[in-house]
């Protein structure tokens, strides 16, 4: 039986949270490091499981930005996947469906970092491509990130940031990919 539930990460018991590695390790055909996993944990999972096999994934998790002259809280996507034999039925929009309404309602704004093969499920959905320049507010500064320029997608929620989509936005820092 398939079923669906939006979980944060205390709640998932330890065989949860090694099916949902090992089926984002899958679909991610190993180009899931454990900085990606780290990035994924501390906010809310939408979790479709099969038989109580992970099956579909989606994490949002609470991360401050810049933008505009001040910091807004940001619903940031992470791990988007689906089983590769379980792929082309639906799941992926199941699970972001939940993500966006867990970040309309709690969230300044959504923001994610797009695969070339994941933006026209993003744009499809309404996700819009930030056009400005992108920075992580590092250690040491303001670092620029111009390799993210271009897979940067983010969500307008009705009444939460002001955003002008050919500014500047910076996140806060993390080891591995910063956005």
């Amino acid at each position: 039986m398939t079923t669906q539930r939006t979980v944060p990460t205390a709640d998932l018991t330890r065989i949860e949270r090694s099916g949902i590695r090992a089926m984002l390790d899958r679909a991610f055909l190993g180009d899931f490091d454990d900085d990606d996993w780290d990035h994924a944990l501390g906010g809310l999972h939408v979790l479709v499981t099969e038989g109580g096999t992970p099956i579909a994934h989606a994490a949002v998790v609470p991360r401050r930005v810049r933008h505009a002259g001040r910091s807004w809280r940001c619903g940031y996507v992470e791990a988007v996947a689906t089983h590769p034999e379980w792929r082309g039925q639906g799941f992926a929009a199941a699970v972001l469906t939940e993500a966006e309404r867990i970040i309309d309602h709690g969230f300044d704004l959504g923001a994610l970092a797009a695969s070339e093969a994941g933006r026209g499920l993003y744009l499809g959905r309404g996700w819009r491509p930030w056009a400005g320049s992108t920075w992580a507010l590092g250690p040491d500064g303001p670092v620029r990130t111009e390799d993210e320029d271009d897979s940067m997608f983010v969500r307008i929620v009705p009444g939460g940031a002001a955003l002008d989509l050919k500014g500047a936005l910076a996140c806060d820092w993390r080891d591995g990919d910063v956005w």
